[in-house]
């Protein structure tokens, strides 16, 4: 079953596919025209019963009608010899359904891993001799500035995920959650928060919970204004219920007016903790508000 971390690496590349062809060409050298629109298609290439036949992510390049390159990105943590021949596999068929360029976009961040999907596949068919373009962890860029992190948010979550232990790193990707607009820092945080291993994610607690600015991790949302007197108790149901509008502008879920008033207007820090929690998987105001 998936983990936790491949999850969010994949929800990362769905939200943003450009990511995938900004890592092909700006970080491995491979060709992908410069045409736009990208975007995400169906991952089901069946035509038959099948159990084991969907990549991860199927992203397009150029018309829908008529795409110029497709790119397949499977996010692999272990070393799997069936999931290693399924890539060839995976590569064939979407050439066969779009008629262009195909490129299999390996996301590994284990080092072992990589090097193993790095391998040449042989297929067993004549000259069909299949290579993944592999995302390694020596391939992700060390982001140690703030405004590079700003100005590639989706890169400087990454390079959390697989250089987070050196504390620069982490420093740097929250500070450019500051120069970020307000609803899209809580999810890009999430998508570092989510990638990381737990040692990183201790150090992105660590430096939120001393931060001023508002922040969604679970231990950040235990320990946000330990120390402080009671007499702030005020300001950080404020900021609480900031977070809340925050994070359902980063899902794109319209608030009406009244609505946010009522967030705003709330004191209740245990309600707002619920509202907060609600907010991550609300596909609409109701869900936040619904007690059921």
């Amino acid at each position: 079953m998936p983990s936790p971390r491949h999850d969010t690496i994949n929800r990362l590349f769905r939200d943003r596919p450009e990511l995938a062809v900004e890592i092909l060409r700006e970080l491995m050298d491979v060709e992908v025209p410069a045409v736009a629109p990208v975007q995400l298609e169906s991952n089901d290439f069946n035509d038959r019963p099948s159990k084991d036949f969907q990549p991860d992510t199927v992203i397009t390049v150029g018309p829908r009608q008529a795409p110029v390159h497709g790119i397949i990105v499977e996010v692999q943590q272990d070393r799997t010899e069936a999931k290693r021949r399924q890539l060839p596999r995976y590569a064939a068929a979407l050439w066969l359904l779009l008629r262009c360029p195909v490129t299999v976009l390996c996301v590994c961040p284990d080092p072992g891993a990589a090097a193993w999907y790095s391998e040449p596949i042989s297929t067993g068919l004549p000259g069909y001799v299949f290579r993944a373009a592999v995302l390694s962890p020596g391939r992700v860029p060390v982001i140690t500035d703030i405004e590079e992190a700003a100005a590639h948010p989706e890169l400087a979550a990454m390079a959390v995920m697989v250089h987070g232990l050196r504390r620069p790193v982490a420093e740097a990707f929250v500070g450019a959650l500051d120069l970020m607009k307000p609803e899209y820092a809580p999810q890009y945080y999430e998508y570092a928060y989510g990638m990381a291993a737990p040692a990183v994610r201790r150090i992105l607690e660590e430096i939120m919970s001393s931060a001023t600015w508002p922040v969604y991790s679970p231990f950040a949302r235990e320990h946000y204004g330990r120390g402080k007197d009671e007499g702030r108790a005020e300001g950080r149901a404020e900021g609480e219920a900031q977070a809340v509008l925050r994070v359902l502008a980063a899902r794109r879920i319209e608030v009406p007016e009244d609505a946010r008033a009522r967030i705003r207007e709330c004191t209740d820090q245990r309600q707002l903790d619920v509202w907060l929690d609600r907010a991550a998987v609300a596909t609409s105001i109701t869900d936040l508000f619904d007690s059921h």
